[in-house]
């Protein structure tokens, strides 16, 4: 079924393949990143390994040996993050091959985890390969018609094509359970499962909301250290965004804490048993739900190189999210799950103060709607629109 919808990153990915020895995919489990590499993979001369696999791991017991066979063909090596020792193995193939005049489209590379892998490849295969992110369904890959059920149930692909809302929730459940059961510990980190289901749903509750690390310790009766902990294994297992605060040298008081999400809304409304759309829509998270899918679904139209953060000062100006561009431009953009396209004082004050070179608030209307100050009033389909159209330029 994840076949049916064609990802966006696909095209990304062989262009990437083309003009790069290697490639990394990263994203979290379940997010579709086998299906769209056995999709690329049908035209080309491939062989995958799947390192949770111990008959696959077998193969590169000897991974020299092995990989010189497959010399000309792209290799594709799932779970990458379980064989960390591999990564010096394939700086030596990539340098190999490339004295041999094979230069690009050598390996691709499949992670659930971030900064681990990262850290692991950064210093070795610097030079050798891209990385790129695979997340859920985004807006502009189920069609601006699925709005509703996207941001209800999600962007996992089996959480969102799920034959009704009961299914897609039951499978979130799993979804939860499992990595609290299985997957974080996988990775070696020991954290009581239930401690950390109460951190992820106490984030669920706050979603949106500036980190509070004092707060959520004495909730959960552990330390500030630990909090610190458990918000960069979920970071890092790409499960929640930490936006940063906007920096500026100009002397402003302006927040220093760190904005919160769970990035998939769909496990956010599991993590709160939120069943249906009516449901939601009389939930008190609604808002901070909204901006959240909204804010994940602008950052992955944004150009590639683009900056994310948000801007609010002590005096109350406030911008849920600016993209600042490669080129230097700022995107000032306001949310709100509203039918009225009108903007607080604070956002023009904040958005003068930044030169932001376009002004938009994303609202739940049908229509987009030109404001006053130069701000425009936008469905989020049409703001992606825009997004990607700056992308192609």
């Amino acid at each position: 079924m994840q076949g049916m919808i064609e990802r966006s990153r696909k095209r990304t990915i062989e262009e990437a393949l083309e003009v790069q020895a290697g490639v990394v995919l990263l994203g979290p489990r379940q997010v579709g990143k086998t299906t769209l590499v056995q999709e690329i993979t049908e035209s080309r001369d491939a062989v995958y390994l799947d390192m949770e696999r111990t008959a696959d791991r077998r193969v590169l017991d000897e991974p020299d040996l092995y990989l010189d066979e497959q010399a000309g063909r792209l290799v594709v090596i799932d779970e990458v993050q379980v064989v960390p020792d591999l990564f010096s193995t394939l700086r030596g193939q990539i340098d190999r091959r490339r004295r041999q005049g094979s230069r690009t489209g050598q390996f691709l590379l499949l992670g659930a985890a971030s900064r681990a892998l990262l850290h692991q490849s950064a210093e070795l295969l610097a030079g050798r390969v891209s990385y790129h992110e695979l997340m859920p369904f985004v807006l502009p890959e189920t069609g601006a018609e699925t709005m509703s059920p996207l941001w209800l149930r999600g962007g996992f692909p089996e959480s969102f094509l799920a034959k009704s809302d009961g299914a897609s929730l039951t499978w979130r459940e799993d979804f939860i359970r499992t990595y609290l059961e299985r997957d974080i510990p996988a990775f070696g980190l020991r954290i009581p499962a239930e401690t950390l289901r109460r951190f992820w749903t106490m984030l669920a509750h706050e979603q949106g909301g500036l980190l509070n690390a004092a707060k959520l310790a004495g909730n959960l009766g552990v330390s500030g250290q630990s909090v610190a902990r458990y918000l960069d294994v979920l970071i890092d297992l790409m499960l929640v965004r930490r936006l940063p605060p906007w920096h500026s040298n100009a002397g402003k008081r302006l927040v220093k804490s760190p904005k919160v999400y769970i990035r998939d809304s769909g496990l956010t409304h599991a993590l709160l048993g939120i069943k249906t759309l009516e449901g939601l829509l009389g939930h008190p998270v609604v808002g901070g739900s909204w901006e959240g899918f909204c804010i994940e679904n602008l950052i992955a139209a944004a150009p590639r190189g683009t900056e994310a953060s948000f801007y609010r000062s002590s005096a109350g100006a406030e911008i849920d999210l600016v993209l600042k561009l490669r080129d230097g431009a700022l995107w000032a953009i306001e949310i709100k799950r509203t039918t009225s396209p009108k903007v607080t004082r604070g956002f023009h004050f904040a958005a003068d103060e930044l030169g932001a070179e376009v002004r938009m608030l994303v609202y739940a209307g049908s229509r987009d709607v030109p404001g006053k100050r130069g701000i425009r009033a936008m469905t989020l389909a049409s703001a992606l629109e825009m997004l990607t159209a700056r992308q192609m330029q």
